[in-house]
């Protein structure tokens, strides 16, 4: 094993004991195919996927030290434009990588003088300041002069892309990249995201769509998607009202149910854990939306219902009553749940003025207008926020979550980001997410989505790839999209070659000879996708065969879909090019059908009068499911 990265093993097995075996892994996977193999005299992109919060900066610096042994010298880590990720992240490299000369934004010193003997990592937030004055750093120490640069770009979906690519124009931050880029004589750009939909979706000549993408699963006791938004609904779910937003906007000085309900759970639930898991933090998120009036209004309810709960805990019983409630509710989950009058007293405690004993209930507001440095790595905390809870911020012990955020078209990246209980140090039977039905919904579709864009990574390039979404969530923002070129296949629509080549036409009579019954017949998505490989059209921008195809490969990709229909018809007479394929019959047949693709083949006569050669052939229409859009840019084809 190299020496660098020998060292930083050693050191973060040291501080996460268990992680090095899946970094190990990573670099196993990255170094032999995309560092070794590097020419040297190109500029490329990749993509480093992760799941939201499963220790994605570990494999980072992983892979930089390994990188390191393979002979590179320059590096550049960008965080979003965000101080504390920023600082966060220098911290990590420095406590880590003691092989490397590291950078912060304010060590031009440093970086004048380092050594070239020994490896430089610059830590820069995508700020257009600070990129720009780095950039003229870079150039005048020459530190890139004829060298390689290596930069690792973390949530490369945002902020980097070119936000102005519909414009004809080049935002400020993706110009400056850019320029980075080209300061070495070659240069490895690493993308590093959970949330990759921009990114798929970039045009292979706008220079940001990667060319190969690497996959990590996360590590033991990860919690993500499947354990929150499975098909089947989680234990740790808890639905509330879907108008509660509204009801928390209207009456000033009402409490709704689910945020009550919350709030006692989580009492519960960090009591439990100060007392017999012996934690030091305990933390609860409460996401309602994006406007700040809100933040303020609902952590002015939250005050005052726990100033309520205060009064009760020395002047009646109705503290006893809300909180038996919650423990009850936990204890359908957690058998060794502590004893519920351990925990009164406990929460009874921590509501005492004069009580020293116990930790500290915190309550932060955290948005763009937070002066306060907000701390949740210790005591017992409520967090409300809203954009400011997404992207890098990181949770300990985050255990509850209330969440009633809304949107007319939801984005997939921007939503899913949102899923800060996703993690490790999380105790799986004390997890509550309370959160209204279309919201929960909403989740598990994503879930089912970003189930089927892993899978596709296994058998599809990146230029294949297709996000698949129902019609009411957009996959990411427009901006950063060329629009031009975005192609969308609509669920439940028909869509045939006006202009069909006729070709394998003895191949598809003997695959398709057992078909002979009327109606339709269940075959999988492999049948399908193997009959489709046999179709082409006279006419690139007429009908894609092979976008089809992937739109298959995307159902297949999430395994619990497997299942397609087909419909065989012989012996028809259909004049060429009238812009219309099935019958009435046959339409209305394939309408019955809308969970599963739908593909009718018409082995069309092929007469001279009907405008054919005077040969058969078969003509393929095909309909996906209802409910889904699969979106693709490839700027080579139209569908």
């Amino acid at each position: 094993m190299s020496s660098t990265f020998s060292s930083y093993l050693k050191k973060i097995e040291a501080i996460t004991p268990g992680i090095s075996e899946a970094i190990q892994k990573t670099v196993d996977a990255l170094i032999p195919n995309n560092i070794k193999t590097f020419t040297y005299r190109e500029h490329i992109t990749g993509l480093l996927l992760g799941n939201v919060q499963s220790g994605k900066t570990s494999h980072v610096l992983g892979i930089i030290s390994a990188s390191a042994d393979e002979g590179f010298k320059t590096f550049i880590y960008l965080t979003t434009d965000n101080i504390f990720l920023q600082e966060q992240t220098l911290k990590r490299a420095i406590n880590t990588l003691e092989d490397f000369v590291i950078c912060g934004e304010d060590n031009d010193i440093l970086f004048s003088g380092a050594k070239i003997k020994k490896p430089v990592l610059i830590v820069l937030k995508k700020n257009s300041h600070v990129l720009k004055r780095w950039k003229n750093n870079l150039s005048y120490y020459k530190h890139c002069e004829g060298k390689p640069i290596f930069i690792i770009d973390d949530e490369g979906d945002a902020a980097s892309l070119n936000t102005k690519v519909n414009n004809n124009d080049v935002s400020a931050i993706n110009s400056h990249l850019n320029e980075i880029k080209k300061l070495g004589n070659s240069s490895i750009y690493l993308q590093v995201t959970a949330t990759p939909q921009a990114i798929l979706l970039q045009t292979r000549e706008s220079g940001w769509k990667p060319a190969f993408v690497h996959y990590f699963s996360p590590g033991k006791n990860y919690l993500g998607g499947d354990f929150f938004y499975n098909d089947i609904q989680a234990p740790c779910i808890r639905l509330t009202k879907e108008d509660e937003l509204d009801e928390l906007r209207r009456d000033e000085n009402h409490i709704s149910d689910g945020l009550r309900l919350s709030l006692l759970s989580f009492l519960v639930t960090a009591a439990h854990l100060f007392i017999k898991e012996n934690y030091k933090v305990c933390n609860f998120l409460v996401h309602p939306s994006v406007r700040m009036a809100d933040h303020e209004r609902l952590a002015d309810k939250i005050g005052c219902f726990l100033n309520q709960l205060i009064i009760a805990a020395t002047e009646s019983d109705e503290l006893e009553d809300s909180l038996k409630e919650a423990w009850n509710d936990l204890f359908q989950t957690e058998r060794n749940l502590t004893e519920f009058n351990e925990i009164y007293a406990f929460i009874r405690r921590a509501f005492s003025p004069t009580s020293a004993e116990q930790a500290k209930i915190n309550l932060f507001v955290m948005n763009s207008t937070g002066t306060l440095e907000i701390d949740t790595s210790s005591g017992i905390n409520i967090t409300v926020g809203g954009n400011s809870l997404g992207r890098g911020v990181t949770f300990p012990a985050l255990q509850t979550v209330y969440y009633c955020r809304t949107a007319r078209v939801p984005q997939a990246d921007t939503f899913w980001q949102h899923c800060r209980m996703f993690g490790y140090d999380r105790k799986p039977e004390l997890m509550r997410i309370y959160l209204p039905p279309s919201l929960h919904k909403l989740f598990t579709e994503l879930n089912s989505s970003n189930r089927s864009l892993i899978g596709q990574l296994s058998v599809n390039n990146p230029d294949d790839m297709v996000l698949l979404y129902p019609p009411n969530i957009k996959p990411t923002r427009k901006n950063v999209i060329d629009q031009e070129m975005l192609n969308v296949i609509v669920g439940n629509v028909n869509y045939f070659p006006n202009y069909p080549k006729r070709k394998f036409v003895k191949e598809l009579d003997e695959i398709l000879e057992q078909y002979i019954d009327e109606g339709f017949h269940e075959v999988t998505l492999n049948n399908l996708i193997h009959i489709l490989e046999k179709f082409k059209s006279e006419k690139n921008n007429d009908w894609s065969v092979h976008a089809f195809i992937n739109c298959l490969k995307a159902l297949k990709a999430n395994k619990a879909e497997n299942k397609a229909i087909l419909i065989v018809k012989r012996n028809r007479n259909i004049s060429k090019g009238t812009g219309t394929l099935l019958s009435q019959d046959d339409r209305r047949l394939g309408n019955t059908i809308t969970l599963y693709p739908v593909l009718t083949l018409y082995r069309v006569n092929g007469k001279k009068e009907n405008g054919w050669d005077g040969n058969p052939l078969w003509i393929p229409n095909i309909k996906l499911p209802e409910g889904k859009n699969f979106y693709k840019v490839d700027g080579k084809e139209n569908i």
